[in-house]
């Protein structure tokens, strides 16, 4: 069967397979409940608690702080939320180009009678210091702003913006999730009060995630039940999904640094090539502390986007129009309009971005086919509007 190459590492990744022999066990044999109290059992929380410290390690937290979730949609949930429902209706703010998991909760509040504040971000992507100060002002219950953007892989200063919230005597949470295994996630350097982080954009499976919280942050849960992970988020483990989440968590910080290197010549390349072609590239500041190594954005002015994927798909390459989960929505995405991007040049948006899989050749094929099939695209347009 023809396999696309895969250019859509920001939406999933394969399975190390060294994380699935981590799992494999606990999909077969080792099939205990972790909350039981004979040796399968045992056997089983062992194996979560092992995972929980390897999770801690690698976000340079301890392991008591770590809650694990079914996915970061559901830490992110738990945080707003679960702290949210501990407190009367007041003030929040989330920045303008959240993930959706973290928007559209706090939009549920603010139907609530919550005053919802989102943080304007500058032509790069960029939180707006003026506009984070505003929001502060406010003294809203919490402010949440990611640590690396899904679409763009514009990186915010958020120990800066943890530090304003701290003096403020605000909440403040990032979603990692994009962060994580492509630049240092360090919890206590950050921080930050709550950091969300996710297994299967690590190399690991899905269905594990989790939430690092600062115990003294009081949540609200959202499943009630058995009282799981301090009692934050009741329901049987998904042990094998936790093991390896854990195993993905070490070999991340074991090959963060050739992984990011090796991106980093990958999106280098590729952006030389699109700049050949007059493509637009958005959220590329010059600094690259600013930027994860393996996230390219771009658009060709008048080529429909989500056409261009479809084509690219077909031709063999495997990227996004924009975040995988709101491939639905057929508007312009909320991330360039929330940067002053025009709307018909943002449905033009392309995402690249690379894994340690990936190959120079691959990126050499793709500008290839891309410079043939923009041309295509383009000599249609011009025949159409003849």
């Amino acid at each position: 069967m023809f396999a696309p190459t895969y250019l859509d590492h920001n939406a999933t990744t394969p399975i190390a397979p060294e994380v699935l022999d981590a799992m494999l066990p606990y999909l077969r044999e080792q099939y205990g409940n972790a909350s039981s109290r004979h040796e399968y059992g045992r056997a089983a929380r062992r194996a979560v608690d092992e995972a929980r410290e390897q999770v801690a390690m690698a976000v340079g937290a301890h392991p008591t702080e770590v809650v694990f979730t079914s996915g970061g949609s559901e830490a992110n949930n738990l945080f707003i939320k679960g702290l949210a429902a501990g407190h009367a209706p007041g003030a929040l703010a989330v920045s303008a180009i959240e993930h959706p998991c973290v928007t559209k909760p706090a939009e549920q509040l603010a139907r609530a009678g919550w005053d919802l504040t989102k943080i304007g971000v500058d032509v790069l992507g960029r939180i707006d210091i003026a506009a984070y100060g505003a929001a502060l002002a406010k003294r809203p219950l919490l402010a949440s702003v990611m640590l690396a953007n899904n679409e763009t892989g514009v990186v915010q200063d958020v120990a800066a913006l943890a530090g304003q919230a701290r003096d403020a005597g605000v909440w403040f949470h990032t979603d990692a999730v994009q962060g994580l295994g492509k630049r240092p996630v360090d919890f206590r350097a950050l921080g930050v009060a709550a950091m969300t982080v996710s297994s299967h954009k690590i190399y690991g499976p899905k269905g594990a995630a989790a939430l690092i919280l600062d115990k003294r942050v009081e949540l609200q849960p959202l499943i009630a039940g058995g009282g799981h992970e301090r009692g934050l988020r009741s329901g049987t483990e998904n042990v094998a999904a936790i093991v390896g989440f854990g195993r993905a968590c070490v070999l991340a910080v074991e090959r963060l640094e050739a992984r990011a290197a090796h991106a980093r010549v990958l999106r280098r390349h590729i952006e030389a090539g699109l700049a050949e072609f007059g493509a637009t590239l958005f959220g590329a500041p010059a600094d690259e502390a600013q930027r994860l190594p393996n996230t390219t954005y771009f658009a060709f002015p008048g080529i429909d986007g989500e056409t261009l994927v479809g084509k690219l798909d077909r031709d063999g390459f495997a990227c996004a129009s924009g975040a995988a989960c709101s491939s639905a929505n057929p508007e312009p995405s909320h991330v360039l309009a929330a940067m002053g991007v025009e709307p018909g040049l943002a449905r033009g948006a392309v995402r690249l971005s690379v894994g340690e899989g990936n190959t120079p050749d691959d990126a050499e094929r793709f500008l290839k086919t891309l410079k043939q099939t923009v041309e295509r695209l383009k000599s249609l347009s011009a025949l159409t509007t003849a």
